[in-house]
């Protein structure tokens, strides 16, 4: 069993930064073998895919963020990062990391992820 936390969410004028953290807890065995990603979910629209990092540290990035976002990991502290930079106020929205246990197609899946967490909401001003 996998619960995710996300944080760091908060309002930013265009142009600025914000780092949201998503920490892992698990019960029970995993494997080391994962996938993990950022989405990110206006109301009334699509979740749509942010970021994405396997088990070996490949990334995948949305084209709409590329660029100017990071995914990264930090294995010590079970936590996974979404560095924010430059902002926009199209990246408005709610902010969600998800978790599955097989690294295939991790950046190419769509939403197939088991575990998701409850979201932080990241909110860019004009």
């Amino acid at each position: 069993q996998v619960q995710l936390l996300e944080s760091g969410g908060g309002s930013v004028q265009a142009g600025g930064s914000l780092r949201l953290s998503c920490v892992v807890s698990v019960s029970g065995y995993l494997s080391s073998s994962h996938c993990m990603g950022w989405f990110r979910q206006v109301q009334g629209k699509e979740r749509e895919g942010v970021a994405f990092t396997d088990n070996i540290g490949r990334t995948t990035y949305g084209d709409s963020v590329q660029g100017r976002f990071t995914i990264s990991k930090d294995g010590a502290k079970n936590t996974l990062y979404l560095q924010m930079n430059s902002l926009k106020p199209e990246d408005t929205a709610m902010y969600y990391c998800a978790f599955d246990s097989s690294p295939v197609r991790c950046g190419a899946r769509g939403r197939s992820f088991d575990y998701w967490g409850q979201g932080t909401q990241v909110t860019v001003s004009s």
